[in-house]
């Protein structure tokens, strides 16, 4: 049974990958099989942790659980064709109630430490662990302070970028392309990670190419 899984393992590994080659049957076989399988589990999970575990355990302790599972089972009329618009409703009220929540988290976890760390003093970095460490704080301040100054500037459109005012919004221009740079290339490296992670199955458990 161990070496059946690890063929079919090896299987799926090669036919996900093979969409690099082209798109081809192999691959939508294997997709079909990743999005069926998550959608499942998911289903399942969401089930025994949300229906069960939260409101069927929890049910006599609070009314409000039953808004929840009236929205809920509300969803699933979307499986029926000629009421399936009824869907909707529930699906705009967790789409807003989501929304609102996040919007304050984000808010607090986000736009508020941005701020914080925009204000902080310039030139009060602590020499107590070194003047190499000091310096390189009070450098660290001075790329936030400018980077987010300058990235202001760009979006300022009610002069016309030119002159001191246009090399500043230029400055910022490249302050926000480095910064979209940074951020999606983690997004590769983790999507890299996965991929190295599936050739090392490929080449160390599959053929035993790597011991």
């Amino acid at each position: 049974m161990e070496h059946f899984a690890l063929w079919l393992a090896a299987f799926l590994t090669l036919g996900i990958i093979s969409f690099l080659y082209k798109d081809n049957a192999w691959y939508k076989l294997t997709e079909s099989i990743f999005i069926g399988l998550s959608a499942g589990y998911w289903m399942v999970s969401l089930f025994w942790d949300n229906f069960y575990g939260k409101f069927w355990v929890n049910k006599s302790e609070s009314p409000y659980l039953y808004v929840g599972a009236v929205l809920g089972l509300l969803m699933l009329l979307r499986l029926v064709p000629r009421i399936g618009w009824i869907s909707r409703w529930p699906l705009s009220f967790i789409v807003g109630a989501t929304s609102g929540l996040w919007l304050i988290n984000y808010f607090s976890s986000n736009i508020m430490k941005q701020i914080e760390a925009t204000i902080l003093p310039l030139f009060s970095a602590q020499f107590g662990s070194g003047f190499d460490a000091g310096a390189a704080a009070i450098i660290g301040n001075l790329v936030i302070v400018t980077g987010t100054f300058s990235g202001l500037v760009y979006f300022f459109f009610s002069k016309e970028h030119k002159g001191a005012f246009g090399r500043t919004a230029k400055l910022g221009i490249w302050i926000i392309m480095i910064t979209f740079g940074a951020s999606f290339g983690y997004t590769v490296m983790s999507r890299m990670s996965l991929f190295i992670g599936r050739i090392d199955f490929l080449l160390s458990d599959w053929l035993g190419m790597i011991l």
